[in-house]
């Protein structure tokens, strides 16, 4: 090989390969040339087209309105990426707007960034990017720009979403964990841990009996409803990684105060209740995400108790405890009559839930 040459067969050796049609996504995907195109258009673009994506710019301009302007952001690496109820792209809808009405906000828009691996079926792809603009256009909140990326064959898992929400919140407005004070009652909206017990299910293999599917939904409409029967909500949070226990014991530490729980009120299906016992985890460290807790003041608490389950997600809503003065700590009243501080494990039960 002459000297001349030498350089230019190293560039190639180290270009990506050119795109071979077939049923799996490669490096040239991810190349930024014609196949990355290819893939916008048939597997991206064709699931999720609005006028803001269709003007195909590095960003979207946005009218939001009257308001102050929330925004939220979310990774998505759940294994495996399809399961009983869902699967990652309606996940990914569903969890950042949930985000966004967790601070009181209406989602106006999302991003969407997508780490694939060569490898993929692209098949898997068009299911999951399909369902992620059913879930987008379901909520009315659409995609309104993105990325792609490729990784090589062994530096991913198939997909990994990330998504952005944008959204409008009411002139004073004030929703946070900063306003939660004694007195304040604590609601769940639903059953706990049904996401989590259905990813489980799926990624190790274990038939577990029963009607086992995780409890992904939107709620910003049930949020809406909410406010509009309610004039005073001092918090709300979805309890995803780390279930209802760990958004508890964070809200406990923020607002310095003592929040009781109490074991019997909170409300688990009788199937995810087996499940739990069976591979001894606790349902409160288990994530859910269809579900939010909500803090108000006791006057309030019947009316927004009303609201929730008006809503088709908050059917099985409950009251689960009460705040009280103390120094940033939970304590869980046990259904056989003790009590104890609830503690959080030192790791993650179940990884990559989310």
């Amino acid at each position: 090989m002459s000297h001349e040459t030498a350089p230019g067969a190293r560039l190639a050796a180290l270009a990506c390969p050119l795109p071979v049609e077939g049923d799996r996504v490669t490096l040239a995907h991810g190349a930024g040339a014609g196949a990355s195109a290819r893939l916008f258009e048939e597997r991206v673009h064709a699931h999720l087209a609005n006028p803001a994506l269709d003007r195909r710019h590095d960003g979207a301009l946005l009218d939001l309105g009257p308001g102050r302007v929330a925004i939220s952001t979310d990774t998505f690496v759940v294994d495996p990426p399809e399961f009983p109820g869902g699967d990652l792209g309606s996940l990914a809808v569903h969890g950042t707007v949930n985000d966004l009405a967790m601070c009181g906000a209406s989602p106006r828009a999302l991003t969407c960034g997508l780490v694939l691996e060569e490898g993929l079926p692209l098949a898997a792809l068009d299911r999951i990017v399909a369902s992620l603009g059913r879930a987008a256009r379901t909520v009315g909140v659409p995609v309104v720009t993105g990325d792609t990326k490729v990784v090589e064959r062994g530096k991913g898992d198939g997909v990994f979403i990330n998504t952005t929400g944008v959204g409008v919140a009411p002139p004073g407005r004030d929703v946070g964990p900063h306003r939660v004070r004694p007195g304040d009652v604590l609601l769940l909206s639903g059953p706990i841990a049904e996401h989590g017990v259905a990813v489980l299910s799926v990624r190790e293999g274990i038939g577990l009996e029963g009607e086992l599917a995780s409890d992904s939904a939107p709620l910003h409409e049930l949020v809406s409803g909410l406010f509009a029967a309610v004039r005073d909500v001092h918090c709300l949070r979805d309890p995803t990684r780390g279930g209802v226990g760990a958004a508890v014991c964070e809200i406990a530490s923020t607002s310095g105060t003592r929040i009781v729980l109490d074991e019997s009120a909170i409300p688990v299906r009788e199937p995810v209740r087996a499940a739990c016992e069976l591979l001894g985890l606790d349902p409160l460290f288990l994530a859910c995400e269809g579900r939010c807790l909500v803090f108000v003041p006791e006057a309030e608490a019947e009316a927004a108790l009303h609201a929730l389950a008006a809503r088709p997600e908050g059917r099985g809503a409950a009251r689960v405890g009460r705040v009280e003065a103390g120094a940033g700590r939970v304590v869980l009243e046990t259904a056989i009559g003790g009590s104890r501080v609830l503690v959080l494990p030192p790791g993650e039960p179940l990884p990559r839930i989310c």
